[in-house]
């Protein structure tokens, strides 16, 4: 077996996710050390979209790697439904513990998508069976442009229509607001920003002065819309969502998938704006990029809810094989535990601080029509034409071509449409970082002037 056998096996067998595979080129990443993958070539690349936004830690860290082995010589995995294990329960406390005030109950799953269809799915039982039960609360708040997951409740809260309207049909809508973000190519400033920030909200407050009593929950990203093109939103935007929710008594749960665990500057973005949600999405970096986790915290108010005797059926009829997984949640204990011993967040803001230099260089190139950050998240928008604010045809491929010419360069990244992310693990360097936007703008170069 040779690596030309193996690319074989992989174009002829692997269904890859986003992935036309008609036009699929493998590439095989066999290791990795720190923010650094190494292909079968031996090639090696820095990981600039932490392997899709969940290493945190980076890759083979000694002491995650030697909690797995410790945790595979007790047990590999034992079912969540009706038992559980001491490492899982660790780490339930450990989350409840590092979470915003008020949430004190873990519903754990397998990704980011089971824990949005958890949270909908507990918000649309609860208000069946509280205390003032209200069974007309069926529908959902979401903004424009949301990404919320691929399954199919998930699918139904999601804004973007190239994922998910194809399968309109199997699902329901939402109710959406737009989305607070002014997306510049098109000539912005602050003044925009402030405008559509009101847009939403005056959006918002309409919706629940006419239909509170219809609707059991509204889901949103706080701070920052990933899938959508890193739409970061205006500073106090989550917290008068927070504050309008809670005036009209309206579930509200916070998708921190992608934002979650250092990505923003904070552990949990939410803790930003000091707003403790009804849930708590997490996923991706809870057990730093190692295993299959997700999780959904509530609030007591929310399980009191489900509790009584089994004849009052009030029990939540939902679950995942490997929910709760010991392997999975061992690892997510020993991240915590870095986070603290490594002081991780408070290294951030050098870092963080070299990704805003080096994208206001990135920003002046002809073909960038917009550049925006939210702590380790970088969205690059390419367009055809910057002082008109045109796109270019999205059969260009300028993102995708972007990110290929970036391998070349020593740089691993993926593309949202015609935006280039920079999303590396929160171990990276400066040296690392410096290297990474080199090849990210190499790249954009490559990719917006061969084209023309």
């Amino acid at each position: 077996m040779d690596n030309h056998d193996l690319a074989a096996w992989d174009a002829g067998h692997v269904w890859h996710a986003f992935t036309q595979m008609q036009e699929y080129d493998p590439l095989l990443i066999e290791r990795g050390q720190g923010a650094t993958l190494f292909d079968t070539d031996g090639n090696r690349y820095i990981d600039g979209s932490s392997s899709l936004w969940c290493n945190v830690h980076g890759h083979c860290h000694p002491r995650l790697n030697q909690a797995l082995i410790e945790q595979l010589g007790r047990v590999a995995h034992t079912t969540n439904l009706g038992l559980s294990n001491p490492t899982t329960t660790r780490f339930a406390k450990r989350l409840i513990e590092a979470a915003p005030a008020g949430l004190e109950r873990v519903f754990f799953s397998s990704d980011g998508s089971s824990a949005i269809e958890a949270a909908l799915k507990l918000a649309f039982q609860f208000w069946r069976q509280c205390g003032d039960p209200q069974p007309s609360r069926t529908k959902f708040i979401a903004i424009d442009e949301a990404y919320h997951g691929d399954t199919l409740g998930a699918t139904g809260v999601g804004g973007v229509p190239r994922f998910g309207s194809l399968f309109a049909s199997l699902t329901f809508d939402a109710i959406r607001i737009p989305t607070p973000c002014v997306r510049r190519p098109l000539e912005g400033s602050p003044r925009l920003a402030e405008a559509s920030q009101n847009t939403s909200l005056e959006h918002l407050e309409n919706i629940l002065k006419r239909q509170s009593h219809e609707i059991a929950a509204m889901i949103m990203e706080p701070l920052v819309q990933a899938a959508a093109g890193i739409l970061v939103h205006p500073p106090g935007f989550l917290r008068a969502v927070r504050e309008l929710t809670q005036q009209y008594d309206v579930l509200l749960i916070a998708d921190e998938v992608a934002v979650g665990f250092g990505r923003t500057g904070t552990l949990f973005a939410c803790q930003q704006e000091r707003v403790s949600p009804d849930f708590l999405c997490l996923a991706k970096g809870i057990t730093g990029g190692y295993l299959p986790m997700a999780a959904t915290l509530t609030t007591p108010r929310v399980w009191n809810a489900f509790l009584g005797t089994h004849a009052e059926k009030r029990t939540f009829l939902h679950g995942h094989t490997y929910g709760g997984n010991p392997l999975a949640a061992a690892v997510g204990l020993e991240s915590l535990a870095l986070f603290d011993d490594q002081r991780v967040l408070e290294c951030l803001p050098p870092k963080i601080a070299r990704l805003r230099d080096h994208i206001a260089r990135i920003a002046t190139i002809e073909h960038v029509g917009d550049v925006r950050q939210c702590g380790m998240m970088v969205g690059i928008e390419l367009v055809a034409d910057k002082a008109r604010g045109r796109s270019y045809s999205w059969e260009e491929k300028r993102g995708m071509r972007a990110c290929l010419a970036a391998r070349k360069h020593g740089a691993l990244l993926r593309p949202l449409g015609d935006v280039v992310v920079l999303m590396p693990p929160l171990c990276i360097t400066l040296d690392e970082i410096d290297c990474l936007a080199g090849a990210a703008e190499a790249g954009i170069r490559e990719a917006t002037q061969s084209l023309r």
